[in-house]
């Protein structure tokens, strides 16, 4: 059996989204496919207490890291959006074994990797398409559609201002965490 699940992770969530989907998995439902950017796709299976990982690697990940990471008990089961999933079952005498990464230092260059990769575009996305739009929509004197234009680049400001401070001081906090 199968069932579909809306949830919306942002690019700093990646930490919370591996506790969802181990108590997903500790529920009876494994994670099969993510369809982007919030449809998780699970399949019955027995409840069982999975640790699942993310690692972002940009669409750069290699063979070697992925069988690396498999010689260490990790099962890779796929890619989304530069994202590589893992996951494996708690080994109850191996507190370490947990871990995907092998230093805080990884950690850290993971949330930098991230803030290079998807959090600068977005915010250039916001400084050229969105601010410009948005005052050209409330300067514009063109009737009904400026006024549409209006509403929705207001909301996408809203939006990308948003995402851009909640992401920034999120990946800034991890990266903190890391280095103390």
């Amino acid at each position: 059996m199968r069932k579909t699940i809306i949830h919306f992770f942002t690019i700093a969530d990646y930490e919370e989204e591996e506790i969802w989907l181990r108590r997903q998995h500790q529920n009876g439902w494994k994670l099969v496919k993510l369809i982007v950017p919030c449809f998780y796709v699970f399949e019955s299976c027995e409840p069982e207490d999975v640790i699942y990982r993310l690692d972002y690697k940009n669409f750069k990940q290699t063979e070697e890291y992925i069988q690396l990471a498999q010689d260490f008990g990790w099962e890779y089961f796929f890619k989304c959006v530069g994202w590589l999933y893992f996951r494996k079952p708690v080994q109850a005498d191996e507190e370490e074994a947990e871990e995907l990464f092998s230093d805080n230092i990884s950690r850290v260059e993971m949330a930098q990797q991230v803030a290079r990769t998807r959090l600068i575009p977005l915010t250039v996305i916001f400084l050229c398409c969105i601010i410009p739009n948005l005052l050209n929509a409330v300067n514009s004197r063109i009737g009904g559609f400026s006024v549409f234009f209006g509403i929705f680049f207001g909301v996408m400001f809203i939006i990308y201002l948003y995402l851009i401070i909640y992401c920034g001081i999120k990946l800034t906090m991890i990266r903190k965490k890391y280095l103390n």
